[in-house]
């Protein structure tokens, strides 16, 4: 993965709206007590580290995703649509003529290089790699334009869930889809940063609200790589174990039959420290359609309704917790009721790790 920021320090405040010091190294201390304790436990039963804590989080796309097409003023004063009906959004292009593409920096560096009046764009569509031939539009000297809206990255900021003994962790509950196609996106890779919440917009009814938070994209705030994107959450490894878990103490994983309607909490950071609140689990599906709503829960913690009205966007991934067993992670807030929310069963979650 091309890190060309690193140059410079480049510091974003980013809501994450998606319905995230020193070197790199691992606490071999602290992650052979969590694989002793482990062992020392029943085989049936399954022992992680909860999180709570947010996330900053950068995706890079496999290829460039298209987000739609439109026209283009050529040198002739005419408007020309060339990829209208030909590539779709959603598609992801890979490659122009024999050359890969990979980011739009590279797409748009192979249009400068482009002497020729027909190019063939190599796109992958869903599962299957297809040929597209395409008449560019000249709209200067050495200037060609294809018409066609991409995206290649997406940043934001979530909840990590877990860490389980092999350092891989799970985050979100839900996937990463592109703002403007729905589509879960299709990552090449992927880096999780330390993160620090500015502001909190609370949620109201009909209002969904969210927090806000400071992501330095830069070598020192990198904490670990994501490695899949799906619609129970995204996954990967954590290099530096400290520098997010300053509690290390894990618990053990419940399963689905473990669950009772009834009070329960949610572990999230929403004030600069990782603390639990108060909920009440009032629905269990565990035949629902949509992988991360098998859960209803619904916030009763004072503390949590004062600073944030309920659920809001950037708690995605927060642990619940009942019985002192982690049964799943918070995924949606009712738009017409921010006290309430779904939550994922913390089995497919560890599914994407086991």
């Amino acid at each position: 993965m091309r890190r060309y920021w690193y140059k410079k320090i480049l510091i974003i405040i980013v809501t994450f709206t998606i319905a995230v010091g020193g070197s790199y190294y691992l606490i071999e201390d602290q992650h052979s007590q969590l694989r002793q304790e482990v062992s020392a436990s029943a085989e049936s039963k399954r022992m992680v580290i909860p999180g709570g804590m947010p996330i900053g989080i950068y995706l890079e796309t496999e290829g460039v995703m298209v987000l739609g097409t439109d026209a283009v003023t050529s040198v002739d004063g005419m408007d020309y649509e060339p990829a209208a009906h030909l590539v779709k959004s959603g598609d992801y292009i890979v490659g122009l003529d024999d050359e890969e593409i990979g980011s739009k920096s590279e797409l748009i560096a192979a249009m400068k290089k482009l002497d020729e009046d027909e190019v063939v764009l190599k796109v992958r569509r869903t599962d299957k790699y297809i040929d597209i031939k395409l008449k560019p539009v000249q709209c200067g000297t050495r200037d060609y334009k294809l018409g066609i809206w991409v995206r290649d990255n997406a940043q934001g900021l979530g909840t990590i869930t877990f860490l389980n003994t092999d350092s891989q962790f799970g985050a979100l509950g839900h996937g990463i889809h592109d703002v403007d196609t729905n589509e879960l996106l299709e990552i090449n890779d992927g880096t999780l940063y330390t993160t620090s919440i500015k502001d909190i917009q609370k949620g109201e009814n009909g209002v969904p609200g969210g927090m806000e938070g400071i992501i330095i994209y830069n070598n020192y705030n990198v904490l670990g790589s994501i490695e899949k994107n799906t619609e129970s959450g995204i996954f990967g490894r954590i290099e530096r174990i400290d520098a997010l878990f300053s509690d290390q103490t894990p618990i053990e994983v419940g399963n689905k039959d473990d669950i009772k309607e009834g009070d329960a909490v949610i572990r999230c950071s929403v004030d600069g420290k990782v603390k639990d609140y108060d909920i009440r689990i009032t629905k269990i599906d565990k035949n629902a359609k949509e992988v991360n709503k098998g859960i209803v829960i619904e916030v009763t913690d004072s503390e949590l309704l004062k600073l944030t009205g309920g659920i809001v966007q950037g708690m995605s991934g927060s642990p619940i917790i009942q019985n002192n067993k982690l049964i799943g992670a918070v995924t949606h807030v009712f738009v017409q009721d921010s006290t309430k929310g779904y939550g994922i069963f913390i089995e497919n979650m560890l599914d994407y790790v086991d």
